[in-house]
């Protein structure tokens, strides 16, 4: 593997590649290896805005967090093996800019990179509070730097406030009260990962934190940060109370890196919007969190923040590169652990009160359940609760209705 990091003004002829994957991130790199997997043996060259070569995300809320792994154990894949991948992987150099007429990108020590396909992977950034970069013990956790400087931050404190009562925040605060930490969690939710899992099951999530020592302070927005020389004290809500705080965790989502494609002459909206074939443009797609395409079978635009979507999509662009003419059309799925429990979903599921549930495996009350959920009599996702073998087989449900064609529940995001 070629890996260079230089921030050098470059004032060399333009350097050409038959596939640009920027981004090095789980989907590129999983673009990169569908690519030659399929006899691809032109040049590919990967550009990635950080040092590190790809890792995985998942456990950096979850083993790295905690310490149970070390932070090489994240890595997707031994050096050796990028190294047989034949592509020249440029990190540290993020991209600025991308004229998308010629498949042209410039980065931010002086390259230009040309292509004939280009291969969007620049995945998203997390959102922040007004004044939260003034103050010492704020975090936000999307990177390795980002978890390997929180995890030091939570081995010197106390008392943690998440900020956020989503997925991640909600992995976070399960983390960090596993390390012995008084946990925390606000956020505008009646329960953590309400949007995600609907009423009910959200309901249990709550119960099992707080079961944990969890405080949960939701249903209140966040006013803001408060510190005291320069290092934060605690959270303001909305309520008017003050949540005391040695450190504080922001989750509260995160947005497309699209800043650099704002004159790429590409349509750009909560996402790179592509096509039912994750194609933005001429010669250039779109993978894994940044990728707002076109579901066919749900019938609207759709972008999912998860690992498995990202090697899904990134298997479907490299056929289509190749000259397919593959639809991405994916049953929805992410999972979560948090404590001793694994939630997993496949499809949609429901928030409305029209949203009908059904326990079709399981039981709650033992901890161990699927749920089947269903709108206007037709299945939108199953919900399993330590029960990954039934809740995979449950998934064919959801197959079955979208291939039915469009949902009549529209597409999430």
């Amino acid at each position: 593997m070629t890996a260079t990091v230089d921030r050098t003004p470059r004032t060399t002829p333009r350097e050409t590649a038959d596939v640009l994957v920027v981004g090095a991130s789980a989907a590129g790199l999983t673009t990169v290896e569908a690519l030659r997997r399929h006899g691809y043996t032109g040049k590919v060259t990967v550009l990635g805005a950080e040092t590190h070569a790809p890792y995985d995300r998942p456990p950096l809320s979850k083993q790295v967090l905690a310490g149970t792994w070390q932070p090489d154990r994240a890595q997707l894949r031994p050096r050796e093996v990028l190294s047989a991948l034949n592509a020249e992987f440029i990190l540290g150099d993020p991209a600025v800019g991308l004229d998308a007429a010629t498949r042209t990108v410039r980065t931010a020590s002086g390259r230009t990179l040309r292509a004939e396909a280009v291969v969007v992977a620049t995945g998203t950034r997390p959102r922040t509070l007004p004044g939260q970069a003034g103050l010492a013990g704020v975090h936000v956790l999307r990177t390795l730097d980002d978890a390997l400087a929180l995890r030091a931050g939570l081995l010197g404190a106390a008392r943690l406030v998440v900020v956020g009562d989503g997925v991640l925040g909600a992995e976070i605060s399960a983390t960090a009260r596993t390390m012995g930490l008084d946990v925390t969690v606000a956020g505008p939710q009646h329960a953590p990962m309400a949007n995600q899992l609907g009423h009910g099951v959200a309901d249990l999530l709550a119960e099992l934190h707080t079961e944990r020592g969890i405080r949960l302070r939701l249903g209140a927005g966040v006013r803001g940060l408060v510190g005291s020389a320069g290092a934060v004290t605690g959270v303001g809500l909305d309520n008017g109370e003050v949540l005391p705080a040695d450190l504080v965790v922001v989750a509260i989502g995160a947005a497309p890196v699209t800043d650099w494609l704002q004159d790429s002459g590409l349509r750009v909206d909560n996402g790179l919007v592509c096509d039912s074939r994750c194609r933005a443009g001429e010669g250039v797609y779109a993978v894994g969190d940044v990728a707002r395409w076109h579901h066919d079978r749900l019938g609207g635009l759709l972008r999912l923040e998860n690992r498995t979507n990202a090697g899904e999509q990134a298997m479907a662009v490299a056929a289509n590169i190749l000259g397919g003419d593959r639809a991405y059309t994916p049953v929805p799925y992410f999972w979560t652990d948090q404590f001793d429990t694994k939630i997993q979903v496949h499809g949609v599921v429901p928030a409305g009160a029209d949203a009908e549930m059904t326990v079709v495996d399981g039981d709650p009350a033992t901890g161990r359940f699927v749920a089947r959920y269903r709108r206007e009599g037709r299945v939108t996702g199953v919900l399993g609760w330590n029960m990954p073998k039934q809740t995979r087989l449950r998934r064919q449900d959801v197959a079955d209705a979208l291939a039915g064609g469009p949902a009549r529940t529209p597409a999430p995001h």
